[in-house]
């Protein structure tokens, strides 16, 4: 069961790394193929299991992919958001700058799931995950006006990586 498992990781790797392999050369002459099967080949062999590590998970990768869209184009409009805010406060001087950090705590249970949230969160203008202990996230805010608003905003961040990922410490949660 341990071969299948791990064969049928392989090839699932194999096969989307060559895919996009495929999708961001554009050359399909023998060199880049050539290239690209060999390239795909190593790594899914040295990383497969970082991708797929039970059998009843092969699919999970193409179900975070295909949630994985919807999440980029919500991370995108938080940070077109964020510029706005970011731009009228350094521009307009009625318009408060008071750094701070906050606390956060997160019930995400993962490490990837975890670290897509800091990412996420430190992406965004005028915020940065200074640092993670446990589930307590420390993020530096260029203006802490209302820090229940800011809250509320990174319960938010974590309500959509747990939607990508499905990743919840259901222990923690009311």
């Amino acid at each position: 069961m341990t071969k299948l498992k791990n064969a049928s990781g392989f090839w699932l790797t194999f096969i989307l790394l060559f895919g996009f392999w495929l999708l961001l050369s554009g050359q399909m002459d023998i060199m880049h193929l050539g290239l690209g099967l060999v390239c795909s080949l190593l790594v899914a062999l040295f990383s497969h299991n970082l991708l797929v590590k039970e059998p009843e998970g092969i699919l999970r990768p193409l179900v975070i992919f295909s949630k994985f869209i919807p999440f980029l184009g919500w991370l995108v409009l938080q940070i077109i958001i964020a510029n706005i805010d970011v731009a009228r406060r350094v521009i307009d001087p009625k318009m408060p700058i008071l750094p701070g950090i906050i606390k956060f705590k997160s019930n995400l249970k993962s490490d990837v799931a975890q670290t897509t949230l800091a990412n996420s969160i430190t992406l965004t203008p005028g915020t940065m995950t200074v640092d993670v202990v446990g589930g307590d996230f420390y993020i530096h805010c260029l203006a802490i006006e209302d820090e229940e608003k800011i809250l509320d905003i990174e319960r938010e961040f974590e309500r959509q990586v747990e939607r990508l990922f499905g990743d919840r410490d259901a222990d923690h949660r009311p």
